[in-house]
């Protein structure tokens, strides 16, 4: 069995534990130490099993790399880790999973194969392998609607989000939560739940053969409709969720051993799907991005307890919730009394929005608006570890903050500017120790958007880079780490794609058509809808910023000015390149077409029919080709750090 599973007794009760750190993932070698593991207590005179993982977490889920050895062929994938599965189920003596930490994919999997399952409160369970682009292929599909019902499993499956140990003891999945936080507490737990069953007969029932939850194909027709139809807006594109559903669906309709046979077809149609190449490379891009070669992961970080923000705009406000979200004290300023009031009014409203959406619940707002505190004065910056400036993207506005927190605050405090295309260096060249400055590129809206880039300075310290990259993390972003240039990543990208859609639609392309090409090659929003979230009048201060270093005769688009010049800003006034109502929801504005159709012909720029694909090949090697000159630059360490900032931002 080797040091990857161990085994112990504890009285009538063999206890197997998996120690594969960090997160007892299902790599080679562990299936079947888990095996070998209960046979031998099948073989043995105790009465019952508990598996356990070692450490922080029960099994974690597979082994990712094992799925690209499989695609690219350097390994069979066989029977994976269906023969664990069977030696569980089929084991004689009660067999009982014992959860903290999580339990996905692969873990959840084995935890189903067992005849029951115990965990502590914190611990949550998944099937999240849609984020990967694959589906449950060790029975999850099939194991787990027999437990949760139809719906919950469908879901489950389909969207892959993991859900509480309360939300599955709800659903069957659990058959008891233990008291305690920690895993002896667990162990505790689980030897007493063994102690119970063994008293009361030591039953085995197999999850597989318990049809009870399955329903009927008339009952069962709507929820997958709807699932399906949830499925298509969280997922938009992707096949591997409608896979997941057809095989919880072949769970209903066919003997276990037949939907296990489809279920692996499914299974290696996904896998071998482009989009599943993809959706592994940034499973593994996440990772890399916050490898940076000369800081290294043991570079000491600074204390971060209390943080200020200078701003309590739309911006501002979105960086204190994410602070106040991870726990962290904040005092935000303004230049006057109504101003804190309205900022505080828009944060108060976006965690209102959250608690109708169920992500929030009021308690947790509460205890949130009261960790944000206000103010007019600087002096209110003495003890804070990190401040954020997050003001109108003007250089020497920022500059003039920036020596008012050169004095306000303690020498070793962080300062951080939000610019989102501004020179770093410019605006740390007015402080005494440029050394302290950093760049903290949230993108709008900030507390919802996961991308956080983290721009270097010339005179950036190590440790200041490593304590905004930890500080992205606890804050549940994906920090990418990006060099001094106009518009960093993002947005210097995103320059260049905006003009080309604009350029499209002056010569001819419909604004909603343009949007809808990229949407559909796989865009989460059009570049003209996400002007308007964005805000055209922020785009119109950064192109005023930089207009005198547009080199001349090179063309410049005047679709966007004009509606900043009609006062269309976007989303923030009902009215951009769409029109908004009270929901945000986008409709077409034929005024806008017509105002563009009017501009080109004073301009003299014949207009014609544009396809979809040429939309989508005009815009995206224009990406391409800003995305290669970034890596010539060493702007972006590795091609990775691009993928993720236009992932995410």
């Amino acid at each position: 069995m080797g040091e990857l599973v161990a085994v112990s007794r504890s009285g009538d009760v063999a206890v197997v534990t998996v120690q594969n750190p960090p997160v007892n993932a299902l790599s080679p070698g562990v299936p079947e130490g888990i095996a070998a593991a209960v046979n031998e207590a099948a073989a043995d005179t105790v009465r019952a099993v508990v598996l356990i993982g070692d450490g922080r977490t029960f099994i974690a889920g597979a082994d990712i790399r094992e799925f690209a050895k499989i695609r690219s062929g350097q390994r069979e994938r066989g029977e994976g880790i269906h023969p664990l599965l069977f030696t569980l189920e089929d084991c004689p003596k009660p067999v009982i999973a014992a959860i903290h930490g999580t339990a996905f994919g692969g873990g959840l999997e084995v935890a189903l194969a067992c005849h029951y399952r115990v965990a502590l409160a914190s611990a949550q369970v998944g099937q999240p392998e849609v984020k990967l682009g694959i589906l449950p292929g060790a029975g999850g599909t099939l194991r787990l609607p027999r437990l949760a019902g139809v719906a919950k499993a469908a879901e489950m499956c389909a969207i892959g989000d993991p859900i509480t140990a309360q939300d599955a003891l709800d659903h069957h999945i659990l058959d008891r939560i233990v008291e305690g936080d920690n895993r002896e507490s667990l162990l505790a737990g689980a030897l007493a739940f063994a102690a119970e069953l063994i008293a009361d007969g030591a039953k085995t029932p197999r999850v597989r053969d318990n049809d009870e939850r399955l329903g009927d194909m008339a009952a069962n027709a709507p929820i997958f409709a709807r699932v399906r139809a949830l499925a298509h807006r969280k997922r938009r594109g992707q096949m591997a969720p409608q896979k997941s559903i057809d095989s919880v669906e072949a769970a209903t309709k066919m003997p276990f051993e037949e939907a296990r046979v489809l279920t692996a077809k499914l299974f290696m149609e996904c896998l071998h799907s482009p989009q599943s190449e993809a959706l592994i490379h940034v499973f593994f891009g996440e990772r890399e991005v916050r490898k940076i070669p000369d800081v290294p992961p043991d570079t000491p970080t600074r204390r971060v307890a209390k943080v200020a923000i200078v701003g309590a705009g739309t911006m501002g406000g979105g960086i204190a919730m994410n602070f106040a979200n991870a726990g962290i004290p904040v005092r935000l300023k303004e230049v006057s009394e109504q101003a804190l009031q309205r900022g505080l009014a828009r944060i108060r409203s976006n965690y209102d929005h959250s608690v109708k959406r169920g992500r929030f619940t009021p308690e947790f707002v509460r205890e949130r608006m009261d960790l944000i505190q206000p103010t007019t004065s600087y002096k209110e910056f003495a003890d804070a570890d990190i401040v954020v400036e997050a003001v109108f993207e003007n250089m020497e506005l920022k500059k003039a903050v920036f020596r008012e927190l050169d004095e306000a605050t303690k020498p070793e405090a962080i300062l951080a500017t939000n610019t989102s295309t501004l020179d770093v260096d410019e605006i740390a060249s007015v402080t005494a120790d440029p050394t302290r400055v950093i760049g903290t590129h949230f993108f709008s809206p900030a507390n919802v958007m996961r991308l956080l880039e983290v721009v270097r300075g010339k005179k950036t310290a190590k440790d200041v880079i490593a304590t905004a990259m930890q500080l992205g993390r606890r804050m549940k972003k994906v920090g990418v780490l990006v060099g001094n240039c106009h518009g960093f990543v993002g947005n210097r990208m995103f320059g260049p794609y905006m003009r080309e859609a604009q350029f499209l639609v002056e010569e001819g392309a419909n604004i909603v058509d343009v949007d809808q090409a990229l949407e559909d090659f796989g865009m989460a929003m059009g570049p003209l809808a996400v002007a308007d979230l964005a805000g055209i009048d922020v785009a119109w201060r950064i192109r005023e910023e930089a207009r005198h270093e547009q080199p001349e005769g090179v063309r410049q688009p005047l679709a966007e000015d004009a509606l900043y010049e009609m006062g269309r800003y976007g989303q923030k006034t009902g009215a951009g390149w769409y029109r908004y109502g009270e929901n945000r929801k986008r409709t077409p504005d034929p005024n806008v077409q017509t105002v563009i159709t009017e501009m080109a012909a004073r301009t003299g720029l014949e207009q014609g029919t544009i396809d979809a694909r040429e939309i989508v090949d005009r815009a995206i090697y224009t990406l391409v080709n800003e995305g290669a000159r970034i890596l010539e630059e060493g702007i972006a360490l590795r091609p990775v750090d691009i993928d993720i900032v236009y992932l995410y931002g």
